[in-house]
């Protein structure tokens, strides 16, 4: 049945829980652009054969007429289904920045194709760019915090001389606890290398 393939891809990525992505279905996608091929070869043919008859394309109402209007419907319908599954997986991709920087892990990174992995660089790297320029973080928190200080637990090594907004190094070493500004680690907590603690 005419349509099936799409609707399947787009139930898919809506049956996923929200704000998550789900991995990038390449297979059924091509199946999906391979039956808009399909459908637009038929919809020509039966237009080149209406044509050939020296029928007008949009005046005969005949059984071609309605063939060529069904490849047509088909097509569209699958076209739209294609870019709702592609703009709402761009749109969970850009949300990603928001919520856990500009570095992807690795876990999330496996369920991006090649696109959308550019697509995630370019944006990250056009926030970056912005941000630079107006000298301002816009993925810190947009609620402010009572405390600009938090005290944090480091859960995974992440190493020494890390610059700080002041100046100073630290030395994030497993499981050591620090006393520092919320600014400088919320890119670490974000990412799950830290975890503030509380009380």
């Amino acid at each position: 049945m005419y349509g099936r393939k799409g609707c399947q891809i787009v139930k898919e990525l809506a049956s996923s829980e929200k704000g998550q992505l789900p991995p990038f279905n390449s297979d059924l996608f091509e199946q999906v652009v391979a039956e808009c091929s399909q459908h637009h070869l038929e919809l020509q043919s039966l237009i080149r054969k209406m044509q050939e008859e020296g029928l007008d394309v949009q005046i005969a109402k005949n059984a071609d007429h309605h063939g060529a209007l069904i490849h047509h419907l088909a097509l569209v319908r699958n076209k739209r289904c294609l870019m709702a599954y592609v703009y709402n997986r761009a749109d969970i991709i850009r949300s990603l920045v928001w919520k856990i920087g500009h570095v992807l892990p690795q876990e999330i990174e496996e369920k991006l194709n090649h696109s959308e992995e550019v697509y995630f660089k370019k944006h990250s790297a056009a926030l970056k760019e912005y941000m630079s320029e107006m000298l301002v973080d816009l993925t810190v928190d947009m609620i402010p915090p009572k405390d600009p200080y938090i005290k944090i637990r480091v859960l995974h090594d992440i190493g020494e001389g890390i610059v700080l907004s002041d100046d100073k190094t630290a030395n994030f070493a497993r499981h050591s606890i620090h006393f520092l500004k919320r600014t400088d680690v919320e890119q670490f907590i974000s990412r799950g290398l830290m975890e503030e603690l509380t009380g």
